[in-house]
């Protein structure tokens, strides 16, 4: 995370690392008359006012470069700052503030949240968000990382899964379109597909490239390009073999062999689900001969 700050003096400060990628900071931050900053992450967070001291008079603002301005920040909620986004925060007569912070990534929520996690709401700020069971989850998430005796770590990882959530709004009937991937990640799979078409890739590996979960890889990727993954693998080496096929001095069985196929009959059934004939009808057809 990229900072420049004025005005700040850290008090105190605690620093958890959930399920080796979710990052919480929990901070304690004494303020001069004029204060503020600019931050922007290369990952999404969750920025949670917890506690403020204050005058009367005291303003907080937020503001996105380039985009809107928040006033009246100084006031016990949540923000949701997607990856890349710029902000400036300006306080004056705020003396002191107390906030936690949550930094993850899409393949860190992936795994965590399964198929119902949908990246695109990555992607959208959520500014001044204030609900009553959010507010109490940060509060004990808080008190967790400031204890002197803290509970095993299920207590914390439990919190943070509680709060994303209740931030995400997902529910265990929630139905919702298939997400689609990429232009970018398809093209990496594909690509990743044709460079190994000699084998058969498991769907973890293929999911593993784009640090999703297999589950939502597979739904993803057919929403994608109509096929599974496994399909299109499949579409992929039938593809390759037709051109070998063109050659009469290449035997069936050294094809087969050479695409991975385990033996001529298992190749021959692949073959024939995928364009409707057997491999020696297809050599015929298409100008070469048993």
């Amino acid at each position: 995370m990229e900072i420049e700050i004025e005005g700040f003096c850290v008090t105190g400060s605690r620093h958890h690392r959930f399920g080796g990628d979710l990052v919480a900071d929990l901070w304690d931050v004494d303020c001069s008359e004029e204060a503020g900053g600019y931050y922007v992450s290369r990952d999404p967070r969750l920025f949670v006012l917890l506690e403020t001291r204050a005058r009367p008079e005291a303003v907080f603002t937020m503001s996105e470069i380039g985009g809107r301005t928040l006033p009246d920040c100084g006031v016990r909620a949540m923000h949701f700052i997607p990856a890349g986004m710029e902000m400036r925060t300006r306080l004056t007569a705020m003396q002191g503030l107390r906030h936690l912070d949550l930094h993850f990534d899409a393949g860190t929520l992936a795994r965590r949240l399964g198929n119902r996690f949908d990246p695109a709401v990555l992607n959208e700020p959520r500014f001044m968000l204030n609900d009553d069971r959010l507010n109490q989850i940060a509060a004990l998430l808080a008190a967790e990382l400031s204890a002197d005796n803290p509970l095993h770590d299920l207590y914390g990882d439990g919190l943070v899964n509680a709060l994303l959530v209740g931030l995400l709004g997902l529910r265990p009937d929630e139905a919702r379109p298939r997400s689609k991937l990429a232009d970018w990640q398809v093209r990496q799979v594909t690509g990743y597909i044709a460079d190994h078409a000699a084998k058969r890739i498991p769907l973890e590996e293929l999911a593993a490239l784009l640090g999703l979960s297999a589950s939502y890889f597979s739904h993803a990727f057919k929403a994608s390009t109509g096929l599974s993954p496994q399909q299109w693998q499949m579409n992929h080496r039938i593809d390759r073999i037709k051109d070998e096929l063109k050659n009469p001095a290449i035997p069936i069985t050294a094809i087969a062999a050479q695409a991975g196929f385990a033996d001529t009959a298992h190749f021959s059934r692949s073959f024939r689900r995928i364009t409707g004939m057997t491999p020696s009808g297809w050599r015929t057809v298409n100008g070469g001969s048993d």
